[in-house]
Formats: C-alpha cells, sequence, structure tokens
C-alpha cells in the first residue's frame, strides 16, 4: 500500500493512546508517546504508526519531523463562536472593580452581545466567525464546539445554530452544535425566568428536527437560572433526546456541580466556585469537568478552579478557550494550556490529555483526541523540542502544520482565506 502523507524522524509522536475513551484521575499523567516515531496516513485514515525504523510505507508526499513534535488535533470543547460586535468598551469597567453581575445588571455583558447579534444578518455573523475559526485552526485546533445563546429568542437562536451548522458542511474543522438558548435572562423576563425557559424548550423539537444542535446547555448561576430551574430545563432537554451541558459554579457555589452529575451532563463547565461535595462527586463520574482558566484569567479573579483536587478524586479534566467576546476573548487554546500549568497546577501529561483525548469525549467525538489505527489523521507538527516545551513557552503559535482528515489546512508562513 502507498500511503498518502508520511511523517518520519519525529522527536517525539504523542499517540494518547491508552485504550480508553475518557481519562479520569491518575491515568490523565500518562502519555504515551514514540521518540524517533514515524505515522503514515491514507484516505483521511491513519495505516501506519510507530518508530520510524518500523513504519517503511511508501508515501505520494514524505516530510522530514526532526526536531518537531507531532500530536492529535487540539479539541476546543467549550466556545461561544458565533455573536455580533464585541466588548472592548466593557474593560474599563472591569479594571474598575464593577463585578461582572452588576454590568449584566445593567444590560451589559451578555444582554450587549445579544442586541448586536440581533441586529447582525447571517451572512456577516458566518464571515466573523469563519475568521475566529482560521485563527483557531491556525493554532491546532481541528474540533471544537460551538453554541449559541446569542439570541435568547426564537429568530436569533435559530439564525446563530443555522450559521454554525454552515460552517461546520464548509469550513475544514469539525464543530459539534449546541443550544444555550438559557444563556441569560432578557431584560423583558425579568422575574419571569420559569416562562422563559419554557419558551426556550418549546424551539428543541424544531432544533432536533432541523439537526442544529446535539447539545443543550444552560447557564447556572446568581441573577440568571437556579439550580432546580436549570435541573428540570436539562431533564426536559434529555427527554426530548439531547445530550447535555452545564455552566455551572462558575462564580458562586450554588451546587451547580452536584447538580449536573446528578442529570448525568455529558460536562459541567467552568466549577470555579464548586463546593468539596462537587469535586468528590463528579470525580466518581462519567460527567467530564471542562476547566476555563482563560476566563479566570482575563476576569482578573484570584480564585481558579480547583484541578489538583478534582484529578485526584478520579475526575476526567478537560479544557477549553471559552471563546467569546466578553469573558475570554481568545482563540489560542495553546494559551489555555500554559495558563492550566500555571495557574491550575496541572502537568505538562494532564495538559495535553486534557486538549485531546478527554476533550474529545466531552463533546462526543471519542474518533478523534488520538493516534491509532484507523483513527482520522486529524494531526498537528510542532515546533517543539519536546510536549513540555509547548505549555512552558507562552504567547507564541508553535504550530508548523495542520491537518484535517488527512488534508493539509494550515502551514506555518501560508496565507490561507
Amino acid at each position: 500500500m502507498k500511503a498518502d502523507i508520511l511523517l518520519y524522524n519525529i522527536d517525539q509522536l504523542l499517540t494518547m493512546d491508552q485504550g480508553k475513551k475518557v481519562l479520569r484521575g491518575g491515568e490523565m499523567g500518562v502519555l504515551p508517546l514514540i521518540e524517533d516515531g514515524a505515522i503514515a496516513w491514507k484516505d483521511g485514515a491513519i495505516v501506519a504508526i510507530g518508530h520510524s525504523s518500523e513504519v517503511n510505507f511508501e508515501a505520494t508526499l514524505k516530510i522530514d519531523c526532526r526536531g518537531k513534535i507531532v500530536s492529535p488535533g487540539l479539541i476546543d470543547p467549550h466556545t461561544h463562536l458565533v455573536f455580533g460586535g464585541s466588548r472592548e468598551h466593557e474593560v474599563a469597567e472591569k479594571l474598575a472593580g464593577t463585578p461582572y453581575l452588576e454590568i449584566l445588571a445593567k444590560g451589559g455583558g451578555i444582554l450587549d452581545t445579544v442586541r448586536k447579534t440581533r441586529e447582525t444578518d447571517s451572512e456577516s455573523l458566518y464571515e466573523k466567525a469563519r475568521v475566529h475559526l482560521n485563527r483557531m485552526l491556525s493554532f491546532g485546533v481541528t474540533t471544537l464546539e460551538a453554541k449559541s445563546g446569542y439570541g435568547l429568542n426564537e429568530e436569533t437562536e435559530i439564525k446563530q445554530l443555522e450559521v454554525v451548522k454552515k460552517l461546520h458542511q464548509e469550513h475544514p474543522l469539525d464543530i459539534v452544535s449546541t443550544f444555550l438558548g438559557a444563556h441569560a435572562v432578557p431584560e423583558s423576563y425579568k422575574g419571569k425566568e420559569e416562562l422563559f425557559l419554557q419558551e426556550m424548550l418549546k424551539l428543541l423539537p424544531r432544533i432536533k428536527k432541523e439537526e442544529l444542535a446535539e447539545f443543550v446547555d444552560i447557564f447556572c448561576e446568581t441573577g440568571v437560572f437556579s439550580v432546580e430551574q436549570s435541573k428540570e430545563y436539562l431533564n426536559r432537554a434529555k427527554e426530548l433526546g439531547f445530550a447535555v451541558k452545564i455552566h455551572a459554579d462558575e462564580i458562586d457555589p450554588l451546587g451547580g456541580t452536584e447538580m449536573a452529575v446528578e442529570v448525568g451532563a455529558t460536562s459541567c463547565d467552568h466549577l470555579v466556585g464548586a463546593s468539596d461535595k462537587g469535586k468528590v462527586m463528579v470525580g466518581q463520574s462519567d460527567t467530564v469537568a471542562v476547566l476555563l482558566p482563560g476566563t479566570t484569567f482575563y476576569l482578573n479573579k484570584e480564585k481558579y478552579a480547583d484541578a489538583r483536587s478534582m484529578i485526584a478524586h478520579g475526575a476526567a479534566v478537560a479544557l477549553a478557550t471559552d471563546f467569546n467576546p466578553g469573558s475570554s476573548p481568545t482563540e489560542n487554546l495553546q494559551l489555555i494550556m500554559n495558563l492550566a500549568l500555571l495557574k491550575l497546577k496541572m502537568t505538562p501529561e494532564e495538559i495535553w490529555n486534557s486538549v485531546t483525548v478527554n476533550a474529545a469525549y466531552s463533546i462526543h467525538r471519542s474518533d478523534v483526541g488520538r493516534l491509532s489505527l484507523g483513527s482520522p489523521a486529524d494531526v498537528v507538527i510542532w515546533n517543539a523540542p519536546n510536549y513540555m516545551y509547548i505549555p512552558y513557552h507562552y504567547g507564541v503559535n508553535h504550530a508548523h502544520m495542520v491537518f484535517k482528515h488527512g488534508e493539509k489546512v494550515w502551514e506555518e508562513g501560508v496565507r490561507y482565506e
């Protein structure tokens, strides 16, 4: 057999292949790798992987990776990709110490982006999101999750989801879609949160029929939706055939982490305020803890999610950018890896597993995030002497080449439209 592409002389080939769909607790500290490795693929699937001396495939294209490492494409399992406008005008308030919930109460924050997203047509939203996707791709991301949530009404929520679907069909990145209609309480529904949630639930049959989302999410937080409201909402979404996620305990320890485990959420995200009980429960469950240190960093908060305790209790941890216009305006998952090292005290091995195999599991995409025979050739070549270098050396892009389904979709120094 002649392969399409062969990478050889790889200083470190990171496979992330422990034979498991998700890694928990101490398993996250193990990083399978092959020194002086090689990997070959044909028709978008891996056909050989091993030591360079063992992989002797003829190939249409051979790439010498001496001085570089190779990994699976990165997975970003929590983004707010499609939105109108931006929120740089709020930075001064944040620096002055104005709490986010106070900004939200004045019609800022999410509600400001809601207004701008409602005013922006689908084509403009598509083109804007495409720019962000190209940037994510350049940082080595090959699969991501994208949420709606800046419409808070039928017209705009559907508009966002339709843009996500079109991007998934037309852009090289694979995009997993999440309906986050319950992202904030519209001004017209203040004090009538349960009525608003009922309105959002009415959209689910259409979303299911038109295949616009496979996950449903909710923002469970002080001033937004309570634990009980969120629980009822997510259970109803599950009854309608959706998998569920939750923005849990981002600011206050309300018990959203515990509730996420109780309802069988695929993931609970943020968890900065998670209680000790919640950390134990997520560690004993199938729910992935998706941590977002970029948000804590950007909001200038001192307290970060307690990754060490969660891992000690056996949790499966993933990392994500939380890319959004207000609290984490970055597409750079490599930067998040550095923050996880410095602020979450995660080891390089745990970090790599958190942005590949565990991140993939948290969005029901366990066919990616690892390199093994038959798996999709979603591959990144990195300008790095070893895997520890990338979370160590921050603020630059280490990606050299990015392949999606075996096709080269980005290369350092080459302009892509």
